[in-house]
């Protein structure tokens, strides 16, 4: 039934993201009792995963191109870096492609449309509970729109399913698109609950039959629609509004049980990235022990290599003058080197030393095994989550607004809170340059392979103007993606973004 389920909810959205329709072939029976509607909603999170990780896409976009890490031999991803994304390469036309994205807004207009349905003919189908899933819809829906104007800019904004027949449309302003985004988790953040299954305020008992076990770091919370928020006015430039969602979120962290994660914990091969965590503020899961993950849409894909998986040299990897140049203060736990020039710890890369320094800080083999005795087998089967943030980015943004606003010792307070958690000493204008320019350096170091860095640079150049070719490519649109020809193609009231054309 859930497979089933996955093709109706992809279905038919013909024009504008090239899926075809299946949607009628199981509809007769959906939308009736409690348990289509659990199908429908987890549908939906499937999709989002599927439209971050297909092709490696949230790492290619979000941390291949800026050129935090570079290709070994890969033409396609060095296509990436040198900003040729029109070039003829398989993967720059899927990652060019916004279908995936368009099939969970499918999903979830579906979704929306449908529910009550349910809420009709079902009597177990509770008005909390509908009222929970609806706002889950919205949210997800909400940060497929996000995640897309990050990427393209200018998206078609549709809200309706037309019973599964898109009508070609034109392209909505990024502007336009993100205040309706705003709107719409404005409207949801206080229904989410920050806990399913263990008798929240907004959603008490169990939720679908199961308790919190079940749900923890799988679902959307109220701390995620706050995080998502900060992020969308930091894309905006809208500091205040960063300000205030960050400090919301931070403030309800104790309750949702969330905290900062010590370096271990982070680049264990068993703990962080793997399975299914409260610290997760929004997360995409694979768990292994539910027969989830595999040998692609993981950055252990671009980044391992020989001993952790039988694979000669990585995909991609940061050359060492890159690493000696983040990490350049001698007591980070995560890379640092002695007085000899030895490197401290493994716990970010291994093996520093060789031709290819291996990325090892995210290395979720199978459940979790991440061994590097040459004696174990090296198989390429991969579970580590698709996170789109945490409790640290969180703190970083939240620094970074106070920076931007004038508050300075805000700023250095929270900025601090992250470099005495890895080890380091309280800021120093003297040692760390200005503010702002060590809050990113420190983004760079602490959320490095996650999917930041190249949204981080734009925002960075965004306030400091001190790079002329960053701010040209920027008032250029040269930021975003081409949209894929087949789309063009597809839709005649789609126009390419102006950089590309």
């Amino acid at each position: 039934m859930a497979v089933l389920l996955l093709f109706i909810l992809i279905g038919s959205c013909k024009k504008i993201t090239d899926v075809q329709s299946t949607r009628a072939v199981g509809e007769v029976n959906m939308w009736n009792k409690l348990e289509d509607t659990r199908v429908a909603l987890l549908g939906i999170y499937g999709l989002t995963r599927a439209a971050m990780v297909d092709n490696n896409a949230h790492w290619i976009y979000g941390d291949l191109r800026g050129k935090q890490f570079v290709s070994t031999s890969r033409q396609d991803l060095k296509a990436v870096t040198d900003n040729r994304l029109k070039a003829s390469y398989q993967t720059l036309d899927e990652l060019s492609n916004w279908r995936r994205w368009y099939a969970v807004i499918n999903a979830a207009n579906i979704f929306l449309e449908r529910v009550n349905d349910v809420k009709k003919a079902d009597k177990r189908y509770t008005v909390n509970n509908m009222e929970v899933d609806i706002a889950q819809a919205r949210f997800l829906r909400a940060f497929a729109y996000f995640y897309m104007v990050r990427v393209w800019g200018d998206v078609p904004l549709i809200i309706s399913s037309h019973d599964g027949e898109f009508e070609n449309k034109t392209q909505n302003s990024g502007a336009e698109v993100l205040a309706w985004a705003e709107r719409e988790l404005v409207a949801v953040m206080d229904i989410l609950p920050n806990k399913y299954g263990e008798n929240d305020p907004k959603q008490p008992g169990l939720y679908y039959g199961e308790n919190l076990g079940r749900w923890t770091g799988s679902l959307a919370r109220r701390v995620s629609a706050y995080a998502v928020l900060a992020h969308i006015a930091a894309w905006q430039g809208e500091y205040p509004k960063v300000a205030t969602y960050t400090t919301k979120m931070i403030n309800e962290a104790g309750s949702a049980e969330i905290g900062l994660t010590s370096v271990d914990n982070l680049t264990s091969s068993g703990e962080f990235f793997s399975a299914k965590r409260h610290t997760h503020l929004l997360g995409f899961n694979f768990t292994f022990q539910h027969g989830e993950g595999g040998m692609s849409g993981h950055i252990e894909e671009l980044t391992l290599a020989f001993p952790f998986v039988n694979k000669a040299i990585p995909d991609i990897y940061m050359p060492k003058d890159s690493i000696l140049k983040v990490f350049n203060e001698k007591k980070d736990t995560r890379f640092g080197q002695d007085t000899l020039g030895r490197p401290t710890t493994d716990r970010y890369f291994y093996n520093f030393d060789a031709r290819y320094p291996i990325f090892s800080k995210i290395k979720v083999i199978m459940g979790g095994s991440a061994s590097t005795s040459t004696s174990d087998a090296k198989f390429s089967f991969f579970s580590s989550v698709a996170l789109f943030t945490r409790l640290e980015d969180v703190y970083l943004l939240r620094a970074e607004a106070n920076s931007v606003l004038g508050d300075r010792q805000a700023a250095i307070n929270d900025l601090n809170v992250i470099r005495s958690n890895r080890g380091l000493p309280n800021y120093a204008e003297a040692t760390n340059g200005l503010v702002i320019d060590a809050i990113f350096k420190e983004r760079k170091r602490e959320l490095m392979g996650e999917g930041h860095y190249w949204y981080d640079l734009i925002r960075y150049n965004k306030i400091r103007h001190n790079n002329s070719a960053f701010t040209e490519l920027i008032n250029s649109g040269g930021i975003y993606w081409p949209v894929a020809e087949q789309l063009l193609q597809q839709n005649k009231l789609l126009t390419q973004n102006l950089y590309w054309k």
